[in-house]
């Protein structure tokens, strides 16, 4: 059982929202997923996109041998410094 830190795509056309999930790897984008571990909305309102994310399960899933995408490792890098500010 692999486990992937994923985005799985939700909102309207045009307009993306999405859930970062802890699901298999063998499952599909927006199928079953493990845990729910944050939001990103990408297009929010204002300057800046919204991100929210649960650090502490996040560093969890990752020491028990989750892979995280090249996307999903940007938006924890980028948690973690906006929660040290």
């Amino acid at each position: 059982m692999a486990l992937k830190i994923r985005l799985q795509r939700q909102g309207r056309i045009h307009h993306p929202s999405y859930k970062v999930v802890v699901a298999e790897s063998s499952s599909r984008r927006d199928g079953k997923y493990v845990e729910k571990l944050g939001v990103y909305e990408p297009q929010a309102k204002g300057n800046s996109p919204e991100l929210s994310m649960n650090l502490e399960r996040t560093a969890y899933w990752l020491s028990v041998g989750a892979r995280a995408t090249d996307t999903v490792s940007q938006l924890i890098r980028k948690a973690k410094t906006t929660a040290q500010k």
